[in-house]
């Protein structure tokens, strides 16, 4: 009964405050849970690039944008130069496993990685992730064994990367529970440990949810309890900030329920069975949020021996 909890820090301000924050917050109510960093410059204004991307727009207004994010930060990599964030906040970054929390790689520069991997060749797609991962090394001192790409992006290049890298379990993808990825017939001998539950920021502002009633709507998520659990991802800016107190509702009532908040190695480490089903990946829309990501297909009956 564990629900795995999967914070992506996308920006700078991210970082530096929310962060903090969540540490706090889950340290005083004993919860584990992996942070995943984002670990090169900050170029969050350039998102502006998706205004013509389907459902957009809508996201933006729906889930107040600039009140979570601010203006400053909506002005990096166009109007202001975006600051490095692993540079600049390296031993904010130590301190959040010196707290005892997993850290993980997220990506080198987010909205490059999120606007360009679906597209992007061999050597682009490497150079990215050889990036985000000597930076890890640098601020470390070990290499990363945990990854979970930016918006759910992830191409062919980037899957076989995840086993050639070393990485141990992978989180880039939505789905029902943890499988082994295969891409258009190719094994990738690197589990995923899918995104189960939907986003705050998907929810709030749809079908009538807002700050209040979307706690209720996650819970009677979470009431049935499946075999391997949950995985949820948060974000440092949104529940590391004005959502903070939605955030402490959920811990609340998850553990209510009977769940261990646990951090994704924990997850892994005590699932049922490590001869994980094989399921394809995908590509294709989740509700509440504008664009295609990588998604479970369906399952083969093959399984490893």
């Amino acid at each position: 009964m564990k629900i795995a909890l999967k914070v992506d820090v996308d920006t700078y301000r991210g970082t530096r405050e929310g962060v903090p924050q969540l540490v706090d917050v889950l340290r005083r109510r004993s919860a584990g849970a992996s942070f995943l960093f984002s670990l090169g410059p900050d170029h969050t204004g350039r998102a502006i690039r998706r205004v013509f991307r389907k459902g957009f727009a809508k996201k933006v207004k729906r889930t107040s944008v600039v009140s979570h994010y601010g203006l400053l930060t909506l002005m990096y990599g166009t109007l202001l130069p975006g600051p490095d964030i692993g540079k600049r906040c390296a031993d904010e970054l130590r301190a959040v496993r010196d707290a005892g929390f997993e850290v993980g790689v997220h990506t080198w520069d987010h909205v490059r990685w999120q606007d360009g991997v679906a597209d992007a060749d061999e050597a682009w797609t490497r150079r990215e992730m050889e990036r985000a991962c000597e930076r890890f090394q640098e601020i470390f001192g070990e290499a990363p064994r945990l990854h979970g790409a930016a918006g759910w992006q992830m191409n062919r290049y980037a899957y076989r990367l995840t086993q050639r890298m070393g990485f141990d379990y992978c989180s880039d993808t939505r789905g029902a529970h943890p499988f082994v990825p295969l891409y258009q017939g190719e094994i990738i001998a690197c589990p995923q440990l899918p995104t189960t539950l939907p986003t705050l920021d998907e929810l709030i502002g749809r079908d009538g949810l807002d700050e209040e009633s979307v706690v209720d709507h996650l819970l009677d998520r979470t009431r049935n309890i499946p075999p391997t659990g949950h995985v949820y991802t948060l974000h440092a800016e949104l529940e590391g900030r004005k959502l903070l107190p939605v955030f402490e509702k959920l811990i609340t009532g998850w553990k209510a329920q009977g769940y261990d908040l646990v951090s994704l190695r924990d997850y892994f480490d005590t699932l049922p069975s490590k001869a994980l089903p094989r399921h394809e990946v995908a590509t294709g829309e989740v509700a509440g949020r504008s664009g295609a990501l990588a998604i479970q297909g369906p399952e083969f009956l093959a399984r490893f021996a």
